[in-house]
C-alpha cells in the first residue's frame, strides 16, 4: 500500500491566447471547474495505472464531489476529511502552446493537526511507501513520523521553496524533480545540464534515489552508480497540466507491480505523452489500458476533444 499524504483542490481554467502579462487584461475563451491538486492528481494517477493508494487529505464539505472522483478510480478515501473549510483551489492559465501559470489558494490543504497525523500513521505499517508533495502544511512532522514508522518515502518538492532545504531529504527512498527543483536542491544554475544536475543531487543526497523530469527533454533516474534516460515521447501538447504528476503515479504504480527502473520511466513517459494531449488535470490522466495500448501500438494523435485520429 502507498499512502499519499496530498493536496486536493478545485483547478478553475482559462484558455487564453497567451499568458496573461503584468498589466494586462486578457479575455479567456473557455472556463471550466475541475478536480486538481498535485496530491489529487499523483493519488488518481496511480489508481488508474493500477496501483493499491490510499489518500490522505482534507477537502471542504461543499465540494465532497471530489473524493467520490478519487474514490470511483480506485483510490482509498476514508482519510480524506470533509471539513467546514474552503477547499484548496487553482487559477490555471493555460495558452495556445499547451503552457500553464497557475496561482494556488492552500485552504483546507493547511489544516492538517497532530491528531490527524496520529490517524493516518495508525492505519500504515513499516515497510509501506508515503508520497508527499509541497502543498499541504506539517510537512515536517510528516517526514519525522513516517522516518520513524519505518515508511519508504517518495517525495515530490512542489511547488519548491528555501523550506524544503531544511527537510530531512536524506531520509528519502525516492525523489521526483523537475529542472528547476533539482537545480534549487543541487545549488546549481537552471540551465546546467542534465547530468550535472544529476551530479549535483548525488552530491547533494548519495543515499537517495532520484527521478529528474525534464517535459520535452525527456526524463532521468540515477541511484548510486545507476543511471537511466528515458528520451521523450514525439506528441504535440494541448495542454501539460498534471503532466508531472501522471508520470509520478505512473511510475510509482509500476513500481509497485515490482517492475525494472527502465520500464517504471517508459510506463511514465507513455501516460504523460498521451496526457499532455487532452486538456484539464484529472481529466487527461489515462487509464492504464490506453497506456498500455499505446506502448503496443505507439502514441495516437488526439483531436481537440480528446478523440484518437483514425
Amino acid at each position: 500500500m502507498l499512502h499519499n499524504f496530498g493536496s486536493i483542490n478545485l483547478d478553475h481554467f482559462y484558455r487564453v491566447p497567451h499568458l496573461v502579462r503584468p498589466g494586462e487584461t486578457l479575455a479567456s475563451r473557455d472556463y471550466r471547474v475541475g478536480l486538481g491538486g498535485k496530491g489529487a492528481n499523483q493519488s488518481l494517477a496511480m489508481a488508474r495505472a493500477g496501483g493499491r493508494i490510499r489518500h490522505w487529505g482534507r477537502l471542504g464539505r461543499q465540494d465532497s464531489w471530489a473524493r467520490d472522483i478519487l474514490e470511483h478510480a480506485g483510490v482509498e478515501v476514508e482519510a480524506i476529511a470533509l471539513v467546514d473549510e474552503a477547499s484548496g483551489h487553482a487559477i490555471i492559465q493555460v495558452d495556445d502552446c499547451g503552457e500553464n501559470a497557475i496561482i494556488l489558494f492552500p485552504g483546507a490543504n493547511h489544516g492538517t493537526t497532530e491528531q490527524a497525523l496520529d490517524e493516518h500513521f495508525a492505519a500504515a505499517s513499516p515497510g509501506e511507501w508515503l508520497l508527499a508533495q509541497n502543498e499541504c502544511n506539517a510537512l515536517p512532522r510528516l517526514l519525522e513520523r513516517a522516518i520513524e514508522a519505518g515508511l519508504n518515502i517518495a517525495f515530490n518538492p512542489a511547488p519548491m521553496s528555501d523550506a524544503v532545504l531544511e527537510l530531512p531529504l536524506e531520509q528519502c527512498r525516492l525523489l521526483f524533480v523537475n529542472r528547476g527543483e533539482a537545480a534549487w536542491l543541487a545549488g546549481l544554475d537552471e540551465s546546467s545540464l542534465p547530468e550535472e544536475l544529476l551530479d549535483g543531487l548525488a552530491r547533494r543526497l548519495p543515499g537517495c534515489g532520484t527521478v529528474l523530469t525534464l517535459g520535452g527533454d525527456g526524463a532521468w533516474y540515477q541511484f548510486g552508480d545507476e543511471r537511466h534516460f528515458q528520451p521523450a515521447l514525439p506528441v504535440t501538447p494541448r495542454d501539460t497540466t498534471a503532466a508531472g504528476d501522471t508520470f509520478i503515479g505512473y511510475y510509482l504504480a509500476a513500481l509497485q507491480q515490482g517492475r525494472a527502473v527502465t520500464d517504471c520511466l517508459t510506463w511514465a513517459a507513455t501516460a504523460a505523452a498521451l496526457g499532455v494531449q487532452v486538456a484539464g488535470a484529472a481529466e487527461s490522466i489515462p487509464e492504464a489500458a490506453a497506456v498500455e495500448r499505446a506502448l503496443r501500438d505507439g502514441i495516437p494523435t488526439l483531436h481537440r476533444s480528446g478523440e484518437e485520429t483514425q
